[in-house]
């Protein structure tokens, strides 16, 4: 029988992908050779790109009250937000620290009984008793009220979407463009329009956690069943009574999920916003970060860690609550069980508003691992300074500066066209085109040098994250105890804000490109590691055995059967991976990274650096989108070509 064609997305070559990479990197390694640093970009801090950029937010601040524009809905937007957030926080702080307290175990208890009741109380608590109450709450109100227009603005959204995929398909690039931008690079133009503060803050949090929103709310309303739809429609339910009768009740388990999204990403991002002078606990970490206090940034840190497990917890338990597949195994909410809780809510509200000092939480109940954790972290410093210096120069020196020489020395064309070849092979024409267009368009910005210093960066973090990923990442596939082990470390890391590893790297490795990289890989590991041991967990029982019977070893095992098999998730984990890298190398901009990161901070200090770093975001945007569609599209393309190969061999 003769194989089965499959239709390829990509123009076809002659000869193998393998043979055309080697010729591109041999003709590639001639012209360097030939015009190294001819033809290069080299950085001016005084570019007209700058320049012009400058005197247009010198129009906005000159205009800022004088325009209708400016003025009324810009205006307008920013006070509603402060307004919002005001009353928010007036809210939240009118409870006192006990009646918030007990108000948060109420609902605890009536989503999940005593566990769930006593989880988010010990939270509460554990504000106060770290000193953080008041900051605690500021950024608690800064998350609910992101949140809040997050899923007034998603929800509805994320409904069109599962209804019209002509709107869907519409939306997807713009979903796909506000998820793989780094945090750092709205921040600029938002705070250009509505001032540094609450409302830019509110703003660039729901751009950054509104998509999760909107994607899963559009992936529930998809997943009920047609035959749901199709019978309530032909009861003669109109369109409206069958989205509130059938899909919203069916998909409700789903959106509340996407809720909890919502809500991770929201609180991981007012952290950051405090670079925009946000309220909050951002604060503290980014004071700790200015005089390289790890143990005050720990506090910090833990206390966003801690907040963020309990509404994790709480709204993942609400989900399992609104399943209607477990309704009859979880008790009911009646009656008298949320009159109880409202009875003891209103009691506590009382007891801390006139007996127990209202908002002020006791200082006496204060604790602090500010001390030991300092102290450690000295001790770790001084006992393996050697390590840490020779791990800093070795990858300094033998992976940062020869890539950064050849990226930063080369014709910038060369660069280009290299790009170019490399995406049209891996990911075809489309990739290609977007790369081109990537590249031409910073070389438009003009800082292509430093994005090539960032592109270096990244490059190296993203080797690293992988080469580690992938070793804990078998390990813990292979052995459930390694994985249980592990488990409490990647879920710490995955909810402790970014800025919070990059002091102890500071404290470490000290000002240098080397702590943004390191606090970097750190910060993109955890989700390898899962996505790493996901894949090689899902290697179908069957397989193994074959390879097993045939005499293979466990290192050919994995190999030659395990690794193959895992690959699409691996490839996942490696997208997952640059982008994570990438949003943390540019936060590496505060202590020494340089490049695009340090460009986006002067921007903030600085006024005359303000188009300089307004530039650099949109590098940093540019960066991001090529990068993301290169590891996709490789991905996709290795994908196909496994299903292909698999189809052909079954024909033949």
């Amino acid at each position: 029988m003769t194989a089965i064609s499959i239709p390829a997305r990509r123009l076809a070559l002659p000869g193998s992908r393998r043979l055309w990479l080697v010729v591109l990197v041999l003709s590639s390694a001639v012209l360097y050779v030939a015009f190294a640093g001819h033809y290069v970009l080299p950085h001016d801090n005084d570019a007209a790109t700058f320049d012009r950029i400058n005197e247009f937010r010198a129009w906005i601040e000159t205009n800022r009250n004088s325009n209708v524009v400016l003025s009324l809905l810009v205006g307008g937007i920013r006070l509603f937000l402060n307004a919002t957030y005001d009353g928010i926080l007036a809210l939240l702080e009118s409870l006192s620290w006990a009646g918030l307290t007990a108000i948060g175990g109420a609902i605890g208890f009536l989503v999940g009984r005593w566990r769930m009741a006593g989880l988010v109380a010990a939270a509460f608590l554990s504000f106060g008793v770290l000193g953080l109450w008041e900051a605690s709450v500021r950024t608690l109100a800064l998350a609910l009220t992101a949140v809040a227009f997050s899923l007034l603005i998603g929800i509805p959204l994320g409904i069109i979407a599962g209804r019209n995929q002509r709107f869907y398909d519409a939306i997807r690039p713009i979903l796909d463009t506000m998820q793989i931008m780094p945090t750092f690079a709205y921040l600029a133009p938002v705070a250009l329009f509505f001032l540094i503060g609450t409302a830019t803050a509110v703003i660039v949090t729901v751009v950054y956690a509104i998509a999760p929103a909107v994607r899963i709310t559009a992936l529930g309303i998809r997943g009920v069943a047609a035959a749901s739809v199709e019978a309530a429609t032909s009861l003669g339910a109109t369109r409206r009574q069958v989205l509130a009768k059938v899909q919203l009740p069916m998909a409700r388990r789903t959106i509340v999920l996407g809720i909890n999204q919502t809500i991770m990403m929201a609180l991981s991002m007012v952290v950051i916003t405090a670079l925009v002078n946000a309220p909050g606990l951002g604060q503290d970490i980014i004071n700790a970060i200015r005089i390289a206090n790890v143990g005050k940034a720990f506090d910090a840190g833990l206390a966003v860690v801690i907040m963020a497990i309990m509404l994790d917890r709480l709204t993942s338990r609400a989900s399992e609550r609104l399943d209607p597949a477990r309704s009859g195994t979880i008790a009911p909410i009646t009656r008298r069980i949320v009159a109880i809780a409202v009875a003891v809510s209103a009691g506590a509200v009382l007891a801390g508003t006139f007996v127990l000092g209202g908002s002020e939480f006791p200082e006496a109940l204060g604790f602090t691992f500010a001390d030991p954790v300092n102290d450690l972290v000295a001790w770790i410093a001084a006992t393996f300074f050697d390590a840490t210096e020779w791990l800093k120069n070795t990858i300094t020196y033998g992976l940062i500066n020869p890539v950064e020489g050849l990226l930063t020395s080369a014709p910038w064309w060369l660069v280009v066209a290299a790009a170019a070849a490399i995406t049209f092979l891996t990911g075809g024409l489309r990739t290609a085109a977007i790369s081109t267009l990537c590249l031409l368009a910073i070389i438009g910005v003009e800082m292509w040098e430093h994005s090539m210093q960032t592109l270096t960066q990244v490059l190296a973090a993203t080797v690293l994250t992988l080469l580690v990923g992938l070793v804990f990442g078998i390990l813990s596939a292979r052995s459930d105890r390694f994985s249980m082990v592990l488990r409490p470390f990647l879920d710490a890391a995955q909810t402790m804000p970014a800025f919070v590893y990059i002091v102890p790297a500071l404290a470490l490795f000290g000002p240098t490109r080397f702590t943004g990289i390191f606090a970097a890989v750190i910060y993109a590991i955890p989700p390898v590691i899962r996505l790493v041991e996901i894949g090689i967990r899902t290697v179908p029982p069957a397989v193994r055995e074959a390879g097993v019977s045939v005499g293979a070893s466990g290192l050919q095992l994995l190999r030659k059967v395990e690794l193959p098999m895992a690959l699409p998730a691996l490839l996942v984990a490696a997208n997952q991976g640059i982008i994570m890298v990438l949003a943390m190398v540019v936060v590496g901009g505060l202590v020494g990274a340089g490049a695009l990161g340090y460009d986006v901070v002067a921007g903030f200090v600085r006024r005359d650096f303000f188009g300089e770093g307004l530039a650099a975001a949109f590098a940093i945007v540019l960066l991001g989108i090529m990068l993301d569609r290169i590891s996709q599209s490789a991905g996709t393309q290795r994908a196909s070509s496994s299903v292909s190969g698999t189809v052909a061999r079954r024909a033949a």
